[in-house]
């Protein structure tokens, strides 16, 4: 990004048209926190000139104070899991010494259990997407841990798209928008992946309504 370094830096990495980048964004954390039934889901995206994870999409708690937040991209929960690029859980923030206390504090949320996965693209690392508390009696596992990495994959082939079209420095085109679709439709299993329909309804209301 090469844009400066407040939160639209970020923004100008991944598309030209601002109001499709955002409502990917915004439709990608709203679906992710529904799914699960939790307090809030956010993206982080890697700043690479910068090296450092960005807020650029929230849904829930902290909504209004962690757009634009930024912390080196090795640090933290959100950090691992793009260094390690695999998800993982941690169902009690408190004891694990990756968990910045101090810095959640400053934002005016503390979770207290988090599940997050890198969203990988051909092997690139675009960001990660974690989702935070559920109810105490749905506490994360192992099979929400391999739902958000189905999910994650899904997510990072909208973003790699915007990011290709930027590159292209041209904005998504009706022709785009229909490959955004199809291609997150062909990872869609109709049989169980609820995770991916839904998915794939909110990115289509996004390119539809622009």
């Amino acid at each position: 990004m090469t844009n400066g370094p407040d939160a639209r830096a970020a923004a100008g990495m991944l598309g030209g048209d601002e109001e499709t980048y955002r409502g990917l964004l915004q439709s990608i954390v709203d679906v992710a926190r529904a799914i699960f039934g939790a307090e809030a889901a956010s993206i982080f995206l890697l700043d690479e000139d910068n090296d450092q994870l960005v807020f650029e999409a929230v849904s829930g708690r902290g909504e209004g104070e962690l757009l634009g937040a930024r912390f080196p991209s090795s640090t933290g929960i959100a950090g691992f899991a793009l260094v390690t690029r695999q998800p993982l859980v941690v169902d009690d923030l408190e004891a694990d010494p990756r968990f910045s206390q101090d810095r959640a504090r400053a934002t005016g949320y503390v979770p207290s259990s988090i599940v997050a996965s890198p969203l990988l693209h051909d092997e690139r690392a675009l960001g990660v997407l974690s989702v935070l508390d559920r109810a105490p009696d749905r506490p994360f596992g192992l099979a929400e841990l391999e739902l958000l990495s189905r999910f994650s994959t899904q997510a990072a082939i909208g973003l790699d798209l915007l990011l290709r079209a930027r590159r292209a420095q041209e904005s998504l085109v009706d022709d785009g928008n229909a490959a955004l679709v199809s291609r997150v439709a062909a990872l869609v299993d109709d049989r169980d992946d609820d995770a991916g329909r839904r998915l794939l309804e909110a990115l289509e209301r996004v390119l539809t309504t622009r």
